[in-house]
Formats: C-alpha cells, sequence, structure tokens
C-alpha cells in the first residue's frame, strides 16, 4: 500500500526519529569508537560490540563466523557477519517482502592529516569525525534505527487498520574493502539469507541502480639483481617495471574514449597504486611489484579486458631482454546493472528524498564498486542509499577528518523509515 504523503503515520515516523535522534548519536559514536582497520583486517570485535548494542534494543543478531582458514587466505585475521531478522506484524513469516539493509564496517586504515582523534567519534558543528563515521558505520546508525521507528509507530497505528507485512533484515558486514565475498557474498553462497529486496549503504543524496566493476592484479616483474657496480651483471627489474608502467598509463587516454551510458558513469580508468621492489640503493633490483586498479564500466566485459589488460602487460615486458612477469588476479569485481524488481525501491527512496530533503533524489550510477552487485549477481534487485553529504569528497571519506553531518543522518534515517511503510504496509 502507498500512502499519501500527508498521512499521519510519517509524520510519527518523523518524530519519533527526532525523540530518539541523541540515541543514534550514541550509537553510530560507539561504532566509531572500535577500530576496523582493513588490512589487517581483525572485525570480529566490531561486530561482537555491534551485537551488544542490538540487544540493548532488543534486537538478537546471528553470528556467523567465516571459518578462519578462509579469512586469513583472503588476507585478513577475522571476521564474523551479523544478520538480525525482524519478521513484521501478522504477516511474520510468510507474506511480504523480505527487505535487507546492509551496511559494512571494516574501513581503511586512518593515514596521516587528522585535526580530529579519527577514532573519538568526536562532534564538532553538527559533524561527527572519525573513520567510518560517513562510509558506512553511519549506516548501522540508519538502517537500526529506521527499522526501530517503523516498528514503534506501526504498533501505535494498528488501530486504523494498518498492518505490517514482511521481514526486515539488517546484514552488518565486513569485509567490502577486499571485495566483499566474505560478508554479503560468504552470507548468501551459504544460503543463510535470500531477501527479496536489497537496500545498500549509500554516501550521498542519490538513488544509486549501477556502479562500475573493478579488476585488481598483481604484477611481480622479475629481473636478476647484481651489485651496482657491475650492472651488466644483473636485469634490472625496476627498467621492466618502468616499461609496463608507460604502457599502462598510456592506455588511460584509450579509455577516456570509451563512454558509459548510464548517468553518474563516465569512462574506464586504470591506477597503479602500490609499487614494491628493491632491496638497497647500491643493488640493481631484482624484483619489482606493481599493483593496479582497473575501473570497468557497465558496458564493458570483465573476461574481454582482463585479456586485454594481461597481454598489454606480457607485451610490454618483452621489450626489456630479460625481464619475466607473473601476474596474480586479486579481485574481479563485477559492474552492478539495475535489476527491473528494483523499481519499488527507487520510487519509495525518490518519494521520500523529496519529502523530507525538499529536493528530488536523482537516479543514478557510480563509479565506485560496492558490496551491492553480489546481491544483485543472485538476482536480487539492489540500491544503494543511505546517510551522507552531496558527494563523497564532501565528506572525506577513506581521507582524513572523514566526517558526517548529524542533519544527513537524521535526514537518511527518515527517508528509510518511511520507503519501509510504504513497501511493508498491508
Amino acid at each position: 500500500m502507498t500512502l499519501p504523503l500527508n498521512d499521519p503515520l510519517f509524520a510519527a515516523l518523523d518524530a519519533w526519529i527526532a525523540e530518539h535522534f541523541d540515541d543514534e548519536v550514541a550509537f553510530l559514536q560507539a561504532l566509531v569508537r572500535v577500530p576496523t582497520d582493513t588490512p589487517p583486517g581483525d572485525n570480529a570485535p566490531h561486530a561482537e560490540r555491534t551485537a551488544e548494542l542490538l540487544a540493548q534494543f532488543g534486537y538478537q543478531a546471528e553470528r556467523h563466523a567465516v571459518p578462519a582458514d578462509a579469512v586469513r587466505a583472503a588476507g585478513l585475521q577475522s571476521i564474523t557477519n551479523l544478520i538480525v531478522r525482524r519478521p513484521q506484524g501478522a504477516g511474520a513469516g510468510g507474506v511480504g517482502p523480505t527487505i535487507a539493509l546492509n551496511a559494512h564496517g571494516d574501513v581503511v586504515p586512518p593515514g596521516d592529516g587528522w585535526t580530529h582523534p579519527p577514532y573519538a567519534a568526536e562532534i564538532v558543528d553538527g559533524a561527527l569525525y572519525g573513520r567510518a563515521a560517513a562510509v558506512s558505520k553511519s549506516d548501522f546508525a540508519t538502517y537500526t534505527f529506521a527499522t526501530r521507528a517503523l516498528e514503534a509507530v506501526a504498533a501505535a497505528q494498528a488501530a486504523r487498520g494498518l498492518a505490517l507485512r514482511g521481514t526486515v533484515e539488517l546484514h552488518f558486514t565486513y569485509d567490502e574493502e577486499f571485495g566483499g565475498e566474505l560478508g554479503p557474498g560468504w552470507l548468501l553462497a551459504q544460503g543463510l539469507t535470500r531477501p527479496d529486496l536489497l537496500l545498500a549503504a549509500g554516501f550521498g543524496h542519490e538513488v544509486i541502480t549501477a556502479h562500475n566493476g573493478c579488476l585488481q592484479l598483481a604484477v611481480t616483474v622479475h629481473g636478476v639483481m647484481a651489485h651496482a657496480a657491475i650492472p651488466h651483471t644483473g636485469v634490472d627489474a625496476l627498467q621492466g617495471a618502468n616499461a609496463i608502467l608507460n604502457a599502462l598509463y598510456a592506455q588511460n587516454t584509450v579509455l577516456r574514449q570509451r563512454s558509459s551510458q548510464v548517468a553518474g558513469i563516465t569512462h574506464p580508468y586504470l591506477n597503479v597504486g602500490r609499487i614494491e621492489g628493491g632491496t638497497n640503493t647500491n643493488v640493481v633490483p631484482g624484483q619489482v611489484l606493481l599493483k593496479l586498479d582497473r575501473r570497468m564500466i557497465p558496458e564493458e566485459d570483465p573476461v574481454a579486458v582482463e585479456a586485454a589488460l594481461r597481454q598489454l602487460i606480457s607485451e610490454a615486458a618483452a621489450t626489456v631482454p630479460g625481464i619475466t612477469v607473473r601476474i596474480d588476479r586479486l579481485l574481479l569485481a563485477h559492474a552492478m546493472q539495475p535489476l527491473p524488481g528494483n523499481r519499488p525501491l527507487v520510487a519509495a527512496l525518490q518519494r521520500h528524498g523529496q519529502a523530507v530533503l525538499g529536493e528530488p533524489l536523482a537516479e543514478r550510477g557510480t563509479p565506485l564498486y560496492t558490496d551491492a552487485r553480489l546481491y544483485a549477481e543472485r538476482g536480487i534487485p539492489a540500491v544503494i542509499y543511505g546517510a551522507g553529504p552531496r558527494s563523497v569528497r564532501e565528506s572525506n571519506a577513506k581521507r582524513a577528518d572523514e566526517h558526517l553531518q548529524l542533519s544527513d543522518l537524521q535526514a537518511a534515517t527518515r527517508v528509510v523509515a518511511r520507503m519501509l511503510a510504504d513497501l511493508l504496509i498491508a
């Protein structure tokens, strides 16, 4: 049932969220204060703390620990994913859709340049500072308090003949920074959940229905070490790496000519994010490691992209005599394409976004890649929306002094609670 925007239910949801907003902020502060730097990726303690906080609201969190050998193989230390299942109203269990709300707790390390402690969760001039304050512990709070508001208000509205049908699931996971396969991917592969619709953590005032894919490769360039005084007795791996780097970066000129038809996504691009090699200043380097990131627009074929990139690297290496290369895939994240079944989510978010924010929420794509694709790959319509600024750059997400305007947190909580009401009220 779609209620008119002036229905008392929506005003009641807004009022409940405002009344309990100090509690929501305190909840987010508690989450930010438990570090989840990935790497090293020791994230089980944060899941345990989250479960304890949820229990204070009467929410029982299922703890799903990923086997240690799988976690270590991924280069992490511990992962416990959480599912909170909240059957709604008389339809608890059978009637109505299951809507999953997913946010990730793992984050990149804070790095340098902070003027506010990254794990103090300080509030200054209406903004909460801290690593993951914006992406995406904020949506642990958004989704939890939107669900709480819905349940509290719907119970009071039952006398009007309004009833909830379906289930809300909170999925709080811990592998987004390394690709999500041990986060939502693991929950889905184990058959622990199969929602009908998915809302994933957002990062701005937009409804995201598509995003880029990502291919990450490790390229190990092998030469032969030698004393710098007699360099002719070795093979300089760095010179080989330089030839590969020049070939890779030349590709960006080509990639700029390929345009996506998805609003919000421009063109593919390639970045070399890490270089390691050499043993000392007076030694010809015998090995250099390059780690690269190739973003793929939704129109590209990931198999063809990887094959072409491998060929480019091999051909560039062959121009330096004595150089050999090993290419290992680190990540292949497919692009997310919109599924037809996502229209109820999009319509409800846009309707209530306009009502709450006073401006339309654009439907568009993003050049990022997210865990939402893992649901979409299994045929589950997925949309991205949550607490955040007008752009990721404004929040300093993954930079020093990451922060979230508390007004944006409250607004997103209102929009999500209203959306749930639209989709679950019979």
